[in-house]
């Protein structure tokens, strides 16, 4: 079998800047991540390439789209806010193609005269704690994760979660229901996988069988990944809808939430010299 190449991820520059200007300007990472793989063609075997396997959780498309928007921020194009939202910068706005030989060679530049180690941190594991985590999630007991996730679930506004698991249930983990502004409600059931590599369509398909009239909306949670077919499969016209959730953005949930995952924000104070507020004296 012929061994699948990823695009570098200074190729996947331009791809990335046009796919924030078709976001209009800003998107999340699994937004800009999508748009990506749809502006630079990307098939599903080379979505689901793991970069560090077997551990799993990141793809090496998801690791390469990670160092090219550092390397864009670090050169003025991009920035981020706290809520993990990406956008163009003005400089980025006025802009439709970056050279990405310049980009990669004044970065690399600022970083050999800065000597700074930060700088340096590799930007889809700095994270350690997203590979400690998927460590741990891999080797929890089934019935602990499936707790976990209702623990997740009922902070993210759901109620009446429950956990059911039973064998012969067509793999449904759990029910609950989500409340929107205290008027509608939506009867939901959702499903936990513990997987390293892709959920597939055919998953998805079985997932969608098991909650037909037993529910208004499907929710389907993995540590892995999902094909672009299985993504397709959760928003076919004219199905059920299927709501899906990555290992990313799981991981990425728990931190928000602080289930298990603490966060201290250390500050560093950066002195500068006015040099034209003393001439003016």
């Amino acid at each position: 079998m012929a061994k699948v190449t990823v695009p570098t991820f200074d190729a996947l520059m331009n791809p990335l800047v046009q796919a924030l200007r078709g976001l209009g300007g800003s998107g999340t990472i699994e937004e800009i991540n999508n748009k990506v793989a749809e502006i630079a063609g990307l098939t599903d075997p080379q979505l689901e390439v793991l970069h560090n396997p077997p551990k799993g959780g990141v793809t090496e498309v998801e690791y390469r789209l990670g160092w090219s928007r550092t390397y864009l921020k670090q050169f003025g194009i991009l920035e981020n806010s706290s809520r993990g939202i990406w956008a163009l910068t003005p400089a980025g706005n006025k802009i439709d193609h970056v050279d990405e030989k310049k980009v990669t060679r004044v970065v690399r530049a600022k970083r050999k005269k800065a000597h700074d180690e930060e700088a340096d941190e590799d930007p889809a594991t700095t994270d350690n704690w997203r590979e400690d985590l998927l460590d741990i999630l891999g080797k929890m007991p089934s019935s602990a994760f499936e707790r976990l996730a209702q623990r997740m679930l009922r902070e993210s506004g759901f109620t009446q979660v429950e956990v059911t698991g039973r064998s012969g249930d067509g793999g449904i983990d759990g029910k609950g229901i989500l409340r929107l502004g205290g008027l509608l409600s939506f009867q939901i059931i959702f499903q936990c996988k513990r997987y390293k590599g892709s959920v597939s369509a055919a998953q998805v398909r079985d997932f969608r069988g098991a909650m037909v009239g037993r529910a208004d909306k499907g929710l389907l949670i993995t540590t892995g990944t999902f094909t672009k077919d299985a993504v397709r499969e959760a928003t076919r016209d004219g199905a059920s809808a299927i709501d899906l959730v990555d290992g990313e953005q799981f991981l990425y949930k728990l931190k928000e939430l602080g289930l298990g995952v603490k966060t201290k924000k250390i500050e560093a104070e950066e002195v500068t010299v006015d040099r034209e507020w003393f001439a003016n004296l």
